[in-house]
């Protein structure tokens, strides 16, 4: 019968020794044996008919080897179960796997140690009683009025004017690079872009004012955009916005082409076009419902912002010990790529973050009885296909997606990839409904600079 002894080498960090004797793998050796005789292909004996003898001597030390390994390994598995270890990773064996070791003409005893590394032991925050915040965007009439002109102007009807004259006309522009008069410089490249003449500076508006097809001015970056948009104009046109010697650059900038929407009027038409499936009649009832949206938005804005927040205290506030030998020892050892020391060290910090919030997540989870569902698992993948392939003209059929997720459902680790994304969100969801946040107001412009910072 086997023995194990368990003993301890640090905290969190154990060795066993599983100790086996000829009767705990002599009748597996000998049940193989006989099932290579059945299959053997061996030259002068019929299929099946191959004496016991012979496959032994041919295949018995490999067979040997095989059997009293895997004796080993049921062994410390039963044993780990039976005794309730949670363990991180996987058992890391310090003997080595020589077949040279095992004599099978000569049965006896075989030891093997193993390190293991013990989940810690830990408690959750009380979420009721830890400082959160709840960050409030309000609707305001503003929005309001910004989100009616960008739907009146996205179904309103485009017109080609002669002239430059309101400064919501859009003006397709080629940029050359060119000197203060406007001559362009040899071989220059010629960039074309597509802007509302409200983009550029009031002193450049004057001056394309009456402007016609066709017709250009001479620019400079520096002085030409306001800073928003000079900064991404640089970028695009290859020049550096703090380098003074880039903005004092002259463009010949030339007008190819002016547009301008002419938004939709206010009526039951243009409210069924902008909200269909909404029965609204009146201009109140249509601001009403644009308010509504956009407190949907940010309040749902918020909530995620509430859960990433949580994530965080979850994250860094859950008090935990390794086994830090271990686990870099596991990584080491167990990786699919090749790994150092060195490599292993610096990617430590963030395995270690991972397996923190893996380990609270799987609590939170045991807890709560949080399930995952496979509709829910084919469901993730399918947004995730709409985000690939959602942009790409694909004529509105979406009819392959089914049997696409349907096929992605075999793939073991897009699956995995799915389960996580769904846990998760759920643990976060009801982390989310144990806290007591405070409500704070805050601008757009605050709120997005808040979730840059809470990205992870």
């Amino acid at each position: 019968m086997a023995t194990i002894n368990r003993e301890p080498i640090a905290p969190l960090h154990e060795k066993i020794t599983v100790t086996v004797s000829p009767s705990d793998y002599n009748a597996s050796y000998e049940s193989s044996l006989k099932k290579y005789a059945k299959s053997a292909n061996i030259p002068g004996f019929r299929k099946g008919m191959v004496p016991t003898g012979v496959v032994k001597k041919m295949y018995g030390a490999s067979v040997f080897a095989e059997e009293v390994l895997k004796s080993i390994e049921n062994e410390l598995m039963n044993y780990l179960q039976q005794e309730s270890i949670s363990y991180l990773g996987q058992p890391i064996p310090e003997d080595a796997n020589d077949p040279a070791m095992f004599n099978h003409n000569e049965p006896k005893e075989y030891s093997f140690t193993f390190e293991i590394g013990l989940k810690p032991e830990f408690t959750l925050p009380n979420l009721a009683t830890t400082p959160t915040t709840l960050h409030v965007v309000e609707a305001t009439d503003e929005m309001i009025e910004e989100e009616i002109d960008r739907i009146s102007r996205r179904l309103g009807k485009m017109t080609e004017p002669e002239t430059v004259t309101n400064e919501e006309d859009v003006l397709n522009v080629s940029f050359q690079k060119a000197d203060a008069a406007g001559a362009v410089e040899e071989g220059a490249e010629k960039k074309e872009n597509s802007l509302l003449l409200k983009y550029f500076s009031a002193a450049t508006r004057a001056a394309l004012m009456g402007k016609k097809k066709d017709e250009s001015i001479v620019i400079q970056l520096g002085t030409a955009f306001e800073e928003k948009e000079r900064e991404w104009l640089a970028g695009d046109l290859g020049l550096d916005k703090d380098k003074a010697d880039d903005m004092a650059q002259s463009f010949l900038l030339n007008i190819s082409k002016i547009a301008f929407v002419e938004k939709r009027p206010m009526d039951e038409a243009f409210f069924k076009d902008a909200l269909p499936g909404k029965d609204i009649a009146t201009e109140d009832a249509f601001r009403t419902e644009i308010r509504n949206q956009i407190a949907a938005y940010w309040k749902q804005q918020a909530r995620q912002l509430l859960e990433h927040e949580i994530f965080h205290v979850l994250s860094e506030e859950t008090k935990m010990d390794f086994p830090e030998t271990f686990l870099k020892t596991w990584l080491l050892k167990s990786s699919e790529k090749e790994q150092t020391e060195e490599s292993v060290e610096k990617e430590f910090p963030a395995f270690i973050n991972q397996l923190r919030w893996t380990l609270v997540s799987n609590e939170i989870g045991s807890q709560n009885s949080i399930q995952v569902a496979r509709e829910e698992i084919m469901d993730s993948i399918r947004q995730q296909l709409m985000g690939y392939f959602g942009s790409m003209n694909m004529g509105g059929n979406y009819e392959w997606l089914d049997s696409y997720v349907e096929k992605m459902m075999s793939d073991k680790q897009q699956v995995e990839g799915a389960y996580q994304r769904v846990f998760s969100s759920k643990v976060l969801e009801w982390a989310a409904s144990q806290a007591q946040p405070t409500d704070k107001i805050i601008s757009p412009a605050e709120f997005q600079e808040l979730q840059g910072k809470h990205n992870h």
